[in-house]
């Protein structure tokens, strides 16, 4: 089995908190990664894309973010006249792996998409997947992008109206086998131009990063729970600013307003806490976020909520829960789920 080197590997790391991407740099270089570009968001990733010198072989990207999203710049970079390679691999990162953004991820052509939380093995993981199991493009009047089937199995809700004889298909610039009427399906069977540069010219099979590679970054992100603590009482204070600020205005409108950003800070939380050891900050992030999201009401008693995860969460913190929390972790839940209750929060 090849043991792929990353060190000639160009990659673009898109992350707009300062603490995850300081986190996946360092991670990254520990699976021998040299030539990370980090942005903030998908306006500084496309300018990178549009004007760096040095091609890009690799983007992993979060997916919430401002101005321009996860998403957005993978339709650019799919779909845009200006884009350097619209074959890039894309690796979409997000801490709301809820089945609409998995899916629209898909349908825009991401390549992969990871969790959060994420451990060193899973980051390692996906990338190896995008470097052993390569998948045809394809272009249709509606979509372009990897081929979102994964395995060749027909099904009785088969959505697929053309054989393989009635498709043109590009294997590169100077061979393409068009069918002999008109076609409206293209699929690309390109070179794995990725695996050639970090296993070498005629690699074939999977490969695998070194075992010292692994246990390196496994240690580095336990180093790095260290200072979570630190972080995510940062976010919490935020919150609670929010939530006084809130009290003071009247419902909707700037209330409405420091909702969102609630909304958004309890979904950076939600993704990060299961990767430092406090999975009970994800979940309870998590509630907080699907609690504050777009169905939800900006009156006294929603304020109330967000105290009570808040309170649930420095608790968290101060008594150091880790995992699930046993008796402890068990009985944070079970407050905080009445609290919920009690306040009829969700219309």
């Amino acid at each position: 089995m090849a043991v792929y080197n990353f060190e000639r590997c160009n990659l673009l790391l898109v992350e707009d908190n300062a603490y995850i991407r300081n986190i996946l740099d360092v991670l990254l270089r520990k699976l021998s990664f040299s030539n990370i570009t980090a942005v903030s968001d998908g306006a500084e990733a496309i300018k990178r894309l549009e004007t760096g010198s040095q091609p890009i072989d690799l983007v992993i990207s979060d997916l919430v973010m401002s101005p321009v999203n996860g998403l957005l710049l993978l339709r650019w970079i799919r779909t845009a006249k200006e884009s350097p390679n619209r074959f890039l691999p894309f690796i979409m990162l997000s801490g709301a792996a809820d089945a609409e953004y998995v899916e629209a991820a898909r349908e825009l052509g991401a390549t992969e998409f990871l969790a959060k939380p994420f451990s060193a093995d899973s980051v390692s993981k996906r990338i190896l997947r995008v470097i052993d199991y390569p998948r045809q493009f394809v272009t249709t009047e509606t979509y372009f992008g990897p081929e979102r089937r994964r395995h060749k199995v027909v099904t009785a809700k088969e959505r697929r109206v053309k054989d393989e004889k009635e498709i043109a298909i590009v294997y590169s610039a100077d061979k393409v086998v068009k069918p002999k009427g008109p076609t409206d399906v293209w699929y690309f069977r390109l070179g794995n131009a990725i695996k050639d540069k970090v296993g070498g010219l005629g690699v074939s099979g999977p490969g695998e990063l070194p075992m010292a590679f692994l246990e390196e970054a496994e240690e580095q992100l336990q180093r790095a729970a260290l200072d979570f603590t630190e972080w995510a009482k940062d976010y919490l204070d935020q919150l609670a600013e929010h939530c006084r600020a809130a009290l003071q205005c009247s419902a909707g409108g700037e209330r409405r307003d420091h909702f969102d950003q609630i909304n958004l800070l309890s979904h950076e939380l939600r993704g990060q806490g299961g990767t430092f050891g406090y999975p009970l900050i994800s979940l309870f992030a998590k509630t907080l976020y699907d609690t504050t999201g777009k169905n939800c009401r900006d009156d006294d008693d929603a304020v109330e909520i967000v105290k009570a995860h808040i309170d649930a969460m420095r608790a968290v913190l101060r008594e150091k829960v880790s995992g699930d929390g046993g008796d402890v972790g068990r009985a944070l839940l079970a407050s905080l789920q009445a609290a919920i209750k009690k306040r009829s929060f969700v219309r």
